[in-house]
C-alpha cells in the first residue's frame, strides 16, 4: 500500500465523517445542553441556513467559544482558556478564500465553512506528520502504516472535524517531533512553539527539546571518548554541553514564548482595562449579566487574580470555570465519564507496561544510552519496543496521569489522541502481534483471499489492512476485535453524540 493510498482512505475518512455528521444531526433531535451558547448578533443572509442545516453540528459545545473569538475576539474571561491560533486561522480563511461569498453568507456561516475547509486539511497534514515521524522513530514501514490508518479512524474523530484545535495542534505536534528527530532543531521548535499557541499543552513539549539533544549530547560523550584522548577530549565535552544548554534554554523560551505572550494579553485586558462596553453588543452584555461572565470594562474594578504573584489567567479560568483541579472530578457522579475514558487510558497503560517489561535496564537509564556498547540508539531495533520509542511512551504517560488526576477525564480521549502518537503506536504493534490474518514478517497486509478476480484473472488483496480486517472481524482475534471496535464505535458515536449537543469525550 503506498503513501497516495493513506492520503486517499484519509480523505474518505473525512468526507465520510462531514456526510454523517450532517445526517446525523438532521435525524436526531438535539440536546439542551447548559453550554456556552451566544446569542446571534448578525442577520442570516440567503445561503445562512443551507450551511447550518450542513454544518451546525460543528459548532457546539466548545466550538461556539472558537467561533465566537473568530468572529468578535476575546469578549468573556472564560474565552481565553481557547488559544489564540485556531481562530486566526479560521478568521483569515473567512477574510480571504471565503470573501468572495460575502454577499450570500454572514461571517459566521463563512466561519463555519472556514472550519470545514481548515480542519480537513489540517488533519491531512497530521496524517503526513505522523506517517513520518512514526517511521523515523520505528524503523518499521508497517508499524508506521497501520499507525497512520488507525489515526484515520481515531476515536477523536469528531473532535479533529468541528471546530476544535486538535487537528492543528496534532499537525503542529507531529510535524515539530518529526523535525526534532531529523536534527532540526530550530524548525522544530518554530513549530513546537506554534503549537503552543494552538493548546496551553503544547508546554509539555519542551520535555522532548530537552531530551532528545541530551540523548545526541550523552551519545557524542561516549563516541569521543573512545577515540580521542587528552586536552583535545576535554574541550569536545565543554563544547558538547555548552552546545545542549544554549539548544535547550533557547528551545525552551521559543515554545512557551506564545504561551507567556497570551497570559501577558489576559492580564493588560483585565487588570488594565482600556475599553469599555459600549463597543460589545447588547445581546452579548445581557447573556454575561444572566451567566455571571466576566468582560473587561475600564470601568469595572480588576478581577481578584490580579493581586496574585504570578497573575496567570489560565490557571484561574481552569478553577474558576471548569474546576478542574487534582482530584476534583473524582467523584460517583462521573462515573460514566471515567468509563468513557477507559479504553483510551486501558491503551496508555498496555503501552507502558508492554514498554517496561521489554526494556527494564534502558528506562531505568532513562533511555540516554543502552548498555551493549554493539548496539546504538541511532539504529536501533524497528519496533515499537525500540529505545527511541522510550521518551514518548513517557510522554503519553505523563499526559495520562495529569489527564485523570487533574482534568475533566472525558476529555482525555481528545487530549492524548492529539497530543501523543502512543495510542495509534501501541495499537498497531498489538495488531500486528495478535492478528494471524496480517503477515507479521512479510506484509501488513491481510492475508485473506478475495472471492473477486481483477481483469486478469488473479485474485485481488485488499490494500488497506484496516478496511480488509472490517467484513471479517468475527474471524478476527479478541485484541483486532476490540481496538478495532473501540475505534470504529467511537468515531461513529461521537459524531452522534457530539453534533446533537449530548455529552462525549
Amino acid at each position: 500500500m503506498d503513501y497516495r493510498a493513506v492520503l486517499r482512505f484519509a480523505t474518505f475518512t473525512r468526507v465520510a465523517s462531514l456526510c454523517l455528521q450532517a445526517l446525523l444531526n438532521a435525524v436526531i433531535p438535539d440536546h439542551d445542553a447548559e453550554a456556552f451558547r451566544p446569542p446571534r448578533t448578525e442577520e442570516p443572509l440567503y445561503l445562512d441556513p443551507t450551511v447550518e442545516w450542513l454544518f451546525g453540528g460543528l459548532s457546539h459545545w466548545d466550538a461556539e467559544h472558537f467561533l465566537l473569538i473568530a468572529e468578535r475576539g476575546y469578549l468573556y474571561e472564560h474565552n481565553f482558556a481557547f488559544f489564540p491560533l485556531y481562530p486566526i486561522i479560521l478568521r483569515g480563511l473567512a477574510d480571504t478564500l471565503l470573501w468572495p461569498l460575502g454577499g450570500q453568507l454572514s461571517l459566521r456561516g463563512r466561519l463555519l465553512l472556514a472550519v470545514v475547509l481548515g480542519n480537513s486539511t489540517l488533519f491531512l497534514l497530521s496524517v503526513v506528520a505522523l506517517h513520518a515521524l512514526s517511521r523515523v522513530v520505528m524503523q518499521d514501514r508497517r508499524l508506521a502504516l497501520l499507525s497512520t490508518l488507525l489515526y484515520c479512524i481515531t476515536p477523536a474523530n469528531v473532535f479533529m472535524t468541528a471546530g476544535y484545535s486538535e487537528s492543528l495542534f496534532a499537525a503542529l505536534t507531529f510535524g515539530g517531533l518529526f523535525l526534532l528527530e531529523k536534527g532540526l532543531t530550530f524548525r522544530a521548535c518554530l513549530a513546537l512553539s506554534t503549537a503552543t499557541a494552538a493548546r496551553s499543552n503544547g508546554l509539555v513539549n519542551i520535555g522532548f527539546l530537552l531530551y532528545l539533544p541530551s540523548v545526541y549530547a550523552i551519545s557524542q560523550i561516549r563516541l569521543y571518548r573512545s577515540i580521542s584522548k587528552g586536552h583535545r577530549k576535554f574541550l569536545h565535552y565543554v563544547w558538547v554541553v555548552v552546545r545542549l544548554l544554549l539548544t535547550s534554554l533557547l528551545g525552551t523560551a521559543i515554545i512557551a514564548l506564545p504561551f507567556c505572550a497570551f497570559q501577558y494579553y489576559g492580564y493588560r485586558t483585565f487588570c488594565t482595562p482600556t475599553s469599555s462596553l459600549e463597543r460589545i453588543p447588547l445581546a452579548l452584555i445581557s447573556l454575561a449579566e444572566q451567566k455571571g461572565y466576566r468582560i473587561a470594562d475600564e470601568n469595572s474594578p480588576p478581577p481578584l487574580w490580579c493581586m496574585r504573584p504570578l497573575p496567570i489567567m489560565y490557571s484561574h479560568i481552569q478553577d474558576v470555570y471548569w474546576n478542574a483541579g487534582f482530584l476534583r472530578y473524582f467523584e460517583l457522579k462521573q462515573i460514566p465519564n471515567f468509563l468513557l475514558a477507559l479504553p483510551m487510558a486501558t491503551l496508555g497503560v498496555m503501552a507502558a507496561h508492554a514498554y517496561f517489561r521489554a526494556n527494564p535496564d534502558l528506562c531505568f537509564r532513562l533511555g540516554l544510552w543502552v548498555a551493549d556498547s554493539k548496539k546504538s540508539l541511532d539504529k536501533p531495533i524497528p519496533g515499537f519496543l525500540n529505545p527511541r520509542v522510550f521518551v514518548y511512551v513517557v510522554h503519553s504517560t505523563v499526559l495520562l496521569v495529569f489527564g485523570t488526576l487533574c482534568m475533566h477525564v472525558q476529555v482525555l480521549t481528545r487530549f492524548m489522541a492529539s497530543s501523543s502518537p502512543v495510542p495509534f503506536w501501541i495499537s498497531a504493534h498489538l495488531l500486528l502481534l495478535n492478528e494471524p490474518l496480517l503477515h507479521r514478517r512479510k506484509t501488513s497486509t491481510p492475508n485473506i483471499p478475495s472471492k473477486t478476480p481483477d481483469k486478469n484473472g488473479c485474485k485481488h488483496t485488499p490494500p488497506n489492512p484496516v478496511v480488509a480486517l472490517i467484513p471479517y472481524i468475527k474471524m478476527c482475534s479478541p485484541t483486532t476485535q476490540s481496538i478495532l471496535g473501540y475505534f470504529l464505535s467511537y468515531w461513529l458515536l461521537g459524531l452522534a453524540m457530539h453534533c446533537n449537543s449530548l455529552p462525549w469525550t
